[in-house]
């Protein structure tokens, strides 16, 4: 057995979807490399693999599992507080794989993280550094500071403070009046931002990055507003939703296009008429939308739309406020093919109006709808991997992609397609001699193959990986190539089958 098709063979195993739980076990041996770290972060694992792994003693075994982005998170709730900080900083900054499906962390391994007093027994990263690496993840739910307002600890209630304007009234007026004298500080502090005079008055040098962020998002004085228009920093008050009426009026009506995109459609724009014969033809087509949208969450959703195109692979996660389903049903059945794709970016749409959006002659409607709804038709899903590449590594992991009835796809001239369709297992005959190294690998995976052609395909390094991650493998035959992967054992394949 040469080291080549030992990695193979560990790395198929390491995959197999039908390999159980004692041999993916055998896989945390020290003696399996790379392969039980891959198996560890890249795959879902069966409760006792994990159990397994949560307490190993190797700490890059459990290093790896912080990242899987398959393995229910509630079970990886040990690992906040791991031993060792690093263990904890993966956590806290999730998966590297960076799926679109942002998945978010229960609250109790949050409050875990945010309440901790150190940083694990290696004093190798501070609590702070964990927490930052958690912030940056996008693994927070948008609405969990309003959660923690009210939570017992200190160290929560002054996160939600520092959350302001995320806040409802009356969470603010209890965090003011707070018994801890820290998080009444930060509401106090957080309470200026709708403080006109307030903001006025600490309002940084106009231009500098903290100025940007201020301009953006606080309560702005006649004054300060002034100051923006003569200083020609009017991008913030497009975007800041505390922008007054009247400012309105003069970015809607300003010479450059992109202010003037980004007020058409604001739920608190007055009637800008002459926004729908703009020059522009974009912002004619926002201005045509801006009477469907009432609230500031309808609002957003547009948004995630109108500035992103059909190949866009923007993180999905859930809004801290969602509009209404009926809003949503009625985008659905807009004229505007905007308003369509918005309603099939919503995973609640019902399936009488799936069903319809998935025949949508805006092809843009049908994309969003494969990518963000759970009852997307499973031929929808096939013909969006085809055509749009983007999108292939998020429509694998959805649980409605097609398995089969992908055979017609066998001879596609991308070889990504004919892997796909090589995994098939109602094709006839899978493409082992395909040029591709990724078609050959799927297809030596299929389950169609006999015992026996696998394992002449074991032996072949250009096919042993893919016949070592084949269902159909015997679970006694996998046991065999692990005990000569680890045990250094060195006898054919055909003997070790015995």
């Amino acid at each position: 057995m040469s080291d080549s098709l030992r990695e193979l063979w560990l790395r198929g195993i390491a995959f197999n979807a039908a390999a159980p739980a004692d041999v993916l076990i055998r896989l945390l041996d020290e003696a399996a490399g790379e392969a039980r770290l891959l198996m560890c972060e890249g795959r879902d694992l069966p409760g006792a693999v994990i159990d397994a792994a949560l307490r190993h003693p190797v700490e890059r075994i459990r290093r790896a599992l912080a990242r899987n982005v398959h393995v229910d998170p509630a079970r990886l709730a040990p690992l906040a507080s791991d031993p060792s900080g690093i263990v904890r900083a993966y956590l806290a900054g999730g998966t590297r794989l960076q799926p679109r499906w942002v998945r978010p962390l229960p609250a109790d391994i949050l409050v875990t993280f945010l309440t901790a007093q150190e940083g694990g027994d290696d004093g190798r990263v501070t609590e702070k550094e964990i927490v930052g690496q958690l912030w940056s993840s996008r693994q927070v739910p948008l609405s969990f500071p309003r959660d923690m307002a009210g939570h017992d600890h200190p160290a929560l209630r002054l996160y939600a403070a520092f959350q302001w304007q995320s806040l409802t009234v009356a969470q603010r007026h209890a965090l003011l009046d707070d018994p801890d004298p820290a998080v009444r500080e930060a509401a106090r502090r957080g309470s200026r931002q709708l403080d006109p005079d307030a903001v006025e008055a600490e309002l940084p040098p106009i231009g500098s990055r903290y100025a940007v962020s201020v301009l953006s998002t606080c309560v702005l004085s006649p004054a300060v507003v002034e100051q923006c228009f003569a200083a020609d920093e009017i991008d913030p008050l497009a975007r800041n939703r505390h922008t007054p009426a009247d400012a309105l009026a003069r970015l809607a009506r300003h010479p450059d296009t992109e202010i003037r995109r980004l007020v058409a459609t604001r739920p608190d724009l007055g009637p800008a008429a002459e926004l729908r014969q703009d020059p522009d033809e974009e912002v004619r087509m926002r201005a045509r939308l801006q009477p469907s949208i009432r609230t500031w969450a309808e609002f957003q959703e547009v948004q995630k739309v109108v500035d992103h195109g059909s190949d866009c692979t923007c993180p999905i996660t859930q809004p801290a406020t969602e509009p209404s389903p009926d809003w949503y049903a009625t985008c659905a059945a807009s004229e505007e093919p905007v308003l369509r794709r918005v309603a099939a970016s919503w995973p609640g749409l019902p399936a009488e109006l799936v069903g319809t959006l998935a025949l949508d002659d805006d092809e843009e409607v049908r994309i969003r709808l494969a990518c963000h709804h759970p009852l997307a038709p499973p031929h929808l899903l096939l013909d969006v991997f085809v055509t749009r590449p983007a999108h292939r590594p998020h429509l694998l992991t959805l649980p409605a992609f097609p398995r089969t009835g992908r055979t017609h796809l066998i001879a596609h001239p991308d070889p990504e397609v004919r892997a796909l369709a090589a995994a098939d297992p109602t094709l006839p005959e899978p493409p082992l001699g395909d040029p591709d190294d990724a078609v050959r690998r799927a297809a030596a995976a299929n389950p169609t193959l006999t015992p026996e052609t696998l394992e002449t395909l074991l032996t072949d390094l250009r096919t042993a990986e893919g016949a070592a991650a084949n269902p159909s493998l015997p679970v006694p035959r996998m046991h065999a190539l692990l005990d000569q992967c680890l045990n250094g054992a060195v006898t054919s394949p055909t003997a070790a089958r015995h």
